[in-house]
């Protein structure tokens, strides 16, 4: 009883022995399993009704049509918009389930019964987070009316708690850092201080905090990296709220008026916001469809967190969020078993009895990840932090303290990272049925029009629209197939190893200047693309036209696209710049003349003269809006239009201007995708037009996203 309490205790996989015990014992109840629903007889009442072919066609129009009819009339999701829709869905996947269990499996032999069982557990695994996902969402959650009646105490000064401001960095550069800091200083909130908390013990780093005025930390080493640099803070630190900021990421003036009000209920102990970024993500950027795509994240922070919010289930993100001291302290500070050090915490704080709560108001923007390398480690660092759960005292699952709900929502966001899995499978499944020349289950036209047709019909209708327009289908499943490989590897290595690979930073501030081809997460992909590609040409010589035939031609077209978005296109610039329309006011000795902003930077800005025109020599540059006043240096002016470089920016210039750019309350607003049409529409342009990027990107550009 010792060792077995020892071995569940233990943050350490069980033995090799005890392994391959397991995987017998799991084959041997397999088979048995498979020999008792091979007696099972399909049960009449899943047989299809009688009737003519256009019926059934009728029937499965009909309820797409009510599913369309109930989205176009409730633009936005209400209370019982969405519980009509949560309904339809789940009845619709209950009986294409029953159906695909107890009428499509083959039985004929072994080999055929395990690969019919296989393609039906690729189905529920990459479909069971989904369905967990439908009976969460009918407790979705919005607090922004709540943060309106919560900071007015904040805003009228009868409630401001002390604040600790921390920005974790480690290797960032110094231009990235003082945008935040400076941005954090922005803040309208006092009474607050800000700590730089240095990693890598950079005297430069040391000097920038001393002349922007904020405080300077470091530690002799970095044990348990980010979440070991925070807890170092904790005691060196007296603030009653701590705030944590990533070192790219710059709040909005507004962040803490808007946060702090809720810790006016003493059971709240930590608030999160969503993380939004001011450049596009790679993948949108390597495909020329920045103003299309929205970030990988926003399905997240959109539809995943609100419906976490509802169960009590929200997750910790590690940025843009305020937690209380004395629960923080209580739980022995981050949590340090896990590279997912901010999920943990969370979890730690709900199992006692804390709220973790929501609020879905972009307060921060930050940078995503620059380069397609960079953004894969950051999945796999997710990837293998969530899937260490499972083998600490964390696990969310396990824990003492929370209720099924809450675990229900943690299952989900566990099943995420094993979706993967069932992506690669489906890649191989055109393989396995030309190898093998049997479909992997026995169904009628009849029935697949009756069971297949509505329940992937009304998926494509509602699945946009119950994510707030954050994802279609068709750009969700490209952004999985991007990382299906190395995330699959990564929690399968994570399974056998949980704790062999340790913390590894997102680089930040990075720049290129030529396409450069990522062929380590290429190369599995171009496998694919090579397999599927003998797959279609073997089926069109020999077969003909069939459902197979259409799901190779499917994997091609996004594994030729996948494959696009694993070349990194050139990003010669590591400053963004932002539409930005000001009065701007120009002198040039005796000369004045005036324009408006089209955009800006902290390079510089471009300008529509409305009166006068300018040389090339220097001119001083004032933005009476906002009481700025510049020095620039104006190029290449023509037609009206002038191009304007900063020049000699001093520190308080600086401090008008990241503000500016970056911490106007309300700047970073939620972007829609284009519906499932119009973004097969632009995909297919992307993948035909990628050699011309010129051409699409100028088509982006004038592209209105609803």
């Amino acid at each position: 009883m010792v060792q077995l309490r020892r071995l569940i205790g233990s943050p350490t996989l069980p033995t090799p022995s005890f392994r391959w015990l397991g995987l017998g014992m799991a084959l041997l109840a397999g088979w048995g399993v498979i020999q008792v629903l091979s007696l099972v007889q399909s049960p009449t009442w899943l047989a299809v009704p009688v009737t003519e072919p256009l019926s059934l066609w009728g029937i499965a129009l009909t309820i797409s049509g009510v599913c369309w009819a109930i989205t176009r009339f409730y633009p936005r999701p209400g209370t019982w918009s969405r519980l009509i829709l949560l309904a339809i869905l789940l009845v619709l996947a209950g009986r294409y389930l029953l159906w695909r269990v107890l009428g499509t499996l083959r039985w004929e032999s072994w080999g055929l019964a395990m690969f019919s069982l296989a393609f039906l557990a690729l189905e529920v695994l990459s479909s069971a987070g989904g369905w967990i996902q439908l009976f969460l969402m009918a407790q979705t959650r919005d607090r922004r009316a709540e943060a309106d009646v919560y900071s007015v105490a904040v805003t009228a000064g009868k409630y401001r708690p002390t604040v600790d401001i921390l920005i974790p960095t480690y290797n960032e550069p110094a231009f990235i850092l003082k945008r935040t800091i400076l941005g954090c200083q922005a803040l309208d909130y006092e009474p607050k201080r800000i700590y730089l908390l240095d990693d890598t013990r950079r005297p430069e780093i040391r000097t920038l905090a001393q002349e922007l005025g904020c405080e300077y930390l470091t530690r002799p080493d970095n044990r348990h990296a980010k979440a070991g640099n925070l807890n170092h803070a904790l005691p060196l630190t007296q603030g009653e709220l701590i705030a944590v900021f990533d070192a790219d990421f710059i709040p909005t003036r507004n962040f803490l008026t808007r946060t702090v009000g809720f810790f006016q209920n003493s059971q709240v102990a930590l608030v999160q916001t969503p993380q939004t970024f001011y450049n596009p993500d790679p993948v949108a950027h390597n495909l020329g469809l920045s103003g299309v795509l929205t970030p990988e994240e926003e399905i997240f922070y959109r539809q995943i967190q609100p419906m976490r919010d509802g169960v009590q289930g929200v997750i910790c993100s590690g940025t843009s969020l305020v937690v209380r001291r004395a629960p923080l302290e209580a739980i022995g500070g981050f949590v340090t078993t896990s590279l997912s050090e901010d999920y943990f915490t969370g979890v730690e704080l709900a199992a006692r009895g804390y709220e973790v709560i929501y609020l879905q108001e972009k307060l921060s923007a930050g940078l995503a990840a620059e380069n397609m390398a960079a953004h894969i480690g950051q999945r796999l660092r997710w990837a293998q932090g969530t899937v260490q759960g499972l083998f600490i005292p964390s696990n969310p699952l396990t824990i003492p303290g929370l209720n099924f709900q809450q675990r229900l929502a943690h299952l989900e966001g566990l099943l995420n990272w094993f979706g993967p899995w069932a992506r690669v499978g489906f890649l191989l499944i055109p393989v396995l049925v030309a190898l093998f020349n049997t479909l992997p289950f026995r169904a009628t036209s009849a029935e697949l029009l009756y069971y297949f047709l509505p329940y992937y019909l009304a998926q494509f209708i509602v699945y946009p629209w119950l994510n707030g327009r954050s994802r279609s289908l068709l750009t969700a499943d490209l952004y999985v197939l991007t990382t299906c490989w190395p995330v699959s590897v990564a929690v399968w290595q994570t399974l056998l190893r949980p704790f062999a690979r340790g913390f590894r930073v997102t680089p930040k501030g990075l720049s290129n200047s030529q396409f450069t081809v990522n062929w380590p997460l290429i190369t599995p992909l171009l496998v694919f693309l090579g397999l599927n590609f003998a797959c279609f040409v073997w089926f069109m010589l020999t077969q003909g036209w069939q459902w197979v035939w259409g799901w190779s031609i499917y994997n091609l077209i996004m594994l030729c696209l996948a494959c696009l978005a694993l070349v990194d296109a050139p990003q010669p610039s590591p400053y963004p710049w932002f539409p930005l329309q000001k009065l701007v006011q120009f002198q040039q000795g005796e000369r004045t003349a005036w324009g408006v902003t089209e955009q800006m930077s902290e390079l510089g800005a471009t300008v529509t003269l409305t009166q006068g025109r300018l040389t090339r020599e220097p001119v001083t540059v004032t933005l009476p809006e906002v009481g700025l006043t510049l020095t620039a240096q104006p190029h290449h002016q023509e037609a009206g239009r002038v191009t304007l470089a900063w020049t000699n920016l001093t520190l308080e210039q600086e401090r008008r201007l990241i503000p500016l750019l970056f911490c106007r309350p309300g700047q970073w607003q939620e972007r829609q995708v284009p519906g499932e049409w119009r973004s097969l529409g632009w995909l297919l342009q992307a993948l035909i037009r990628w050699p011309l990027r010129a051409q699409l990107r100028d088509r982006v550009r004038a592209h209105r996203l609803r």
